[in-house]
């Protein structure tokens, strides 16, 4: 025979009310105050700290020194002759050519190129509507040129903005005041 819903409720409100006591569980009050041990609190010095008072400099150990010690003022030299001729003047050393590098020769070629404005916001990332997340771009203004990844979903066409930058990368490549709120950008997908 099952029991009625009543008894089962009050069976669980009684079980509820005694937990809830705190006498019969153990106390939720603060503990009493209790002193601490003066003992508890003393000074330790570690090897490595030294003495908290030194007399003087702190000088090496005197075993603790090589043989020979270079003094503070003396000069350096290699005993014996000095060479004739410099090494680099040498006929049996090697020359190698290196070619010049233009200053462009290490960004490889962008897939497209962007052109418009960009604004600031403070959400810490960069986003475009046009180009995934993920993609790395160069950002290059009057004031320079970054490289960053797209990490959000941009400004709309219709604003006229092509990218919304992060306030401290705008300021970067804007080349402008502070009260600037937007600066013509070209945009380098690559």
């Amino acid at each position: 025979m099952r029991p009625s819903r009543a008894v089962a409720r009050a069976a669980l409100t009684a079980a509820l009310a005694l937990g809830a006591l705190p006498g019969l569980v153990g106390s939720h009050g603060p503990s009493p105050d209790r002193p601490i041990d003066a003992a508890a609190f003393r000074q330790i010095f570690l090897a490595t700290t030294g003495d908290p008072t030194p007399a003087g400099p702190v000088l090496p150990d005197a075993a603790a020194r090589s043989a020979s010690v270079i003094g503070a003022f003396d000069a350096l030299s290699v005993p014996g002759d000095a060479p004739s001729e410099p090494v680099a003047a040498s006929s049996d050393r090697a020359r190698p050519e290196v070619p010049t590098a233009k200053a462009a020769s290490s960004w490889k070629k962008p897939r497209y190129t962007l052109s418009g404005f960009a604004s600031f916001y403070d959400h810490g990332t960069t986003a475009m509507r046009d180009v995934p997340r993920g993609t790395t771009i160069v950002i290059c203004g009057a004031g320079g040129c970054i490289e960053r990844v797209v990490s959000d979903y941009g400004p709309s066409k219709k604003g006229g903005r092509i990218i919304d930058m992060y306030r401290p990368d705008f300021f970067k490549i804007c080349g402008c005041g502070w009260w600037s709120g937007t600066t013509e950008v070209t945009i380098k997908v690559y």
